[in-house]
């Protein structure tokens, strides 16, 4: 039974026994001194899945808060979100305009992805687990948090080492990156998965609809489809790879499931405890107008005036928390004073990208790429690269796209220094399309692939029916022509194809006279132009018109790659019938 916990409970279907132990495992869970890493959760139980195949994680593996929806039930109380926000307590209330993104996220993905079933929910779950609803729905009315929320900086120092990458354009920090904004978003990451939620003509990572919106494209790439448990477990350990972080957004989304409210902006209650113990997340001091003795926080004063610096290393989304000082280290007598050195890591050795036996890529429109990109992160002495993030970028006007609906992919180098972007999907557009491989993190020269989308085409003309297309001087022919396209034995839709009414088989500029079809204004026409095949393949023609010109007449039909087929028409006379003899005189 253990192993059904990490399955979604779907409402109505779970037993009473599965609600008994799983309410048992999670009052344990959140029992005095119980500590939730290390133990054995509901999602546990099941194996755990490969993290996203296509990039580390959304908020570069940053910290997160780590309190436990509580066990009662998540129906409004009249007077929740009247008080004071109260550090600690959690409930279900959701800060309006917060809960207002989340479904407004939920509904545009619903139209732009409906495969990937998205509920928002989830983005209440990763919201919560994340920035505590934007510390608890401190935000302006179009959305934008009051202040900035601004992850820990991350510079290897207990979180994951990744270097400057927006010149601090989105998080201040021009050495290292920090997770920005409620759905805490790294920069290198907003960079190409940062969406515009609110219609302002803007992608702001501190702005709740903006960041919802990202969030739900970013949980619905690769065609995940998240109503099924293994790509929810995919996505949600994309966005923060971390089992941990896992089972905790899955406690969070079943309870959201069960029912929230809507709360007023700015009385949310905000989480207490965080991954990487440090202290949660707190309304902003204000500054005492007294000084204070030694000792104090940031925002006091120290004796003498002085006001001591924060530490350099901010709280995960809130901030404010209480920093203590480090007390001064000491070097024994004679030791040399040599600077602590920080060993590159494998972004800091790469020297240049080289293909990675790309083929040629080629591909009708609306068809999918039979080739991948293939990139390896090289040396300066020309040894690979390993565990390096190389960003796949589409540029230019195209609407070419990675398999998902991206312009962007960012994928890991293997233990051969080989990153493999995804399938590239054409679009309806056709030409040359670049995509640019780049090293994340670092500037090396970029490496250019050419791709080449072709119009869609057919190699054979066949007519779906054998019925022989005759008329009679002046009249209409009864049967119209109608044919089916295909391309290598498959449908070939969407073709564009021209019918012509030609002089002969030798010479195919069109007729003068014979049959005719006829425009919009009921003048004969004998050439047709912009035509194309329907999604079953096939092409039906207007109705075919016949002067006065008796004979044999020739229609070919011609698509984009080169498929022809030529149709006879007769226009003839019709038969009379013979008189009847007349009988003879008689004698």
């Amino acid at each position: 039974m253990a192993a059904q916990f990490g399955r979604r409970l779907r409402k109505g279907a779970a037993t009473t026994a599965v609600a008994a132990v799983a309410v048992a495992a999670l009052s344990a869970s959140q029992a005095p001194g119980v500590n939730d890493h290390g133990r054995q959760s509901a999602a546990d139980a099941i194996p755990s899945p490969d993290a996203s195949a296509s990039d580390g994680s959304a908020t570069g593996n940053s910290p997160y808060y780590t309190d436990l929806p509580p066990l009662n039930s998540p129906n409004p109380s009249p007077s929740t979100g009247t008080g004071p926000v109260t550090p600690g307590t959690t409930e279900a209330g959701i800060p309006a305009t917060v809960l207002d993104a989340y479904k407004k996220a939920e509904t545009a993905l619903r139209d732009a992805k409906p495969g990937c079933n998205l509920p928002w929910q989830l983005l209440a779950a990763i919201g919560r687990v994340e920035s505590g609803q934007a510390r608890g729905g401190r935000v302006k009315a179009d959305g934008t948090t009051i202040s900035p929320i601004l992850g820990p900086q991350l510079d290897g120092n207990g979180f994951a080492l990744i270097k400057d990458t927006d010149n601090g354009a989105y998080d201040g920090n021009s050495d290292y990156d920090q997770a920005v904004g409620p759905m805490q978003f790294i920069p290198s990451t907003w960079a190409w998965a940062g969406r515009d939620g609110n219609g302002d003509g803007k992608k702001d990572p501190n702005n709740v609809y903006d960041a919802a919106l990202a969030a739900g494209h970013y949980l619905c790439r690769n065609d995940w489809d998240l109503s099924v448990q293994g790509d929810l477990d995919r996505a949600i350990l994309s966005y923060n790879n971390s089992r941990e972080y896992l089972n905790l957004v899955m406690r969070w989304l079943e309870y959201y499931r069960k029912g929230t409210h809507e709360v007023p902006d700015g009385t949310g209650t905000l989480p207490g405890n965080r991954s990487d113990n440090g202290a949660g997340a707190r309304p902003t001091p204000s500054t005492p107008s007294t000084p204070s003795g030694p000792g104090t926080t940031p925002g006091t004063q120290a004796p003498g005036g002085s006001t001591p610096k924060p530490s350099p290393r901010p709280d995960k989304p809130g901030g404010g928390g209480t920093t203590t000082p480090k007390p001064p280290t000491t070097t024994p007598p004679g030791t040399p004073d040599t600077p602590p050195t920080t060993p590159p890591t494998p972004t800091d050795t790469v020297d240049h990208l080289e293909d990675a036996g790309t083929a040629k890529l080629t591909a009708m429109a609306g068809d999918a790429f039979g080739k991948r990109i293939s990139t390896r992160a090289e040396t300066k002495a020309g040894k690979a690269v390993a565990k390096v993030r190389i960003r796949f970028t589409i540029i230019g006007d195209t609407d070419t796209t990675f398999a998902g609906g991206e312009s962007v992919a960012t994928v890991a180098t293997n233990s051969s220094g080989v990153a493999v972007a995804p399938a590239l999907q054409a679009g309806e557009k056709t030409g040359g399309v670049t995509v640019r491989a780049t090293v994340v993190g670092r500037t090396v020269a970029g490496l250019d692939y050419k791709a080449t989308v072709t119009e869609r085409a057919a190699d054979k003309l066949t007519r779906t029916g054998d019925a022989a297309l005759t008329c009679t001087p002046g009249g209409e022919f009864a049967n119209q022509v109608e044919v089916k396209a295909t391309y290598q034995g498959a449908v070939a839709d969407g073709v564009a194809a021209t019918a012509t009414l030609i002089k002969s088989a030798d010479d195919p500029t069109a007729s003068d006279k014979g049959p005719y079809f006829k425009d919009a204004d009921g003048e004969a026409v004998r050439t047709l132009t912009g035509l194309k095949t329907d999604a079953k393949g096939l092409l039906k023609l207007p109705k075919l018109y016949a002067d006065d010109t008796t004979g044999t007449f020739l229609l070919r039909i011609g698509t984009a790659g080169g498929a022809t087929l030529t149709v006879e028409l007769t226009v003839a006379a019709a038969e009379t019938s013979s008189p009847s003899p007349s009988a003879s005189p008689s004698a």
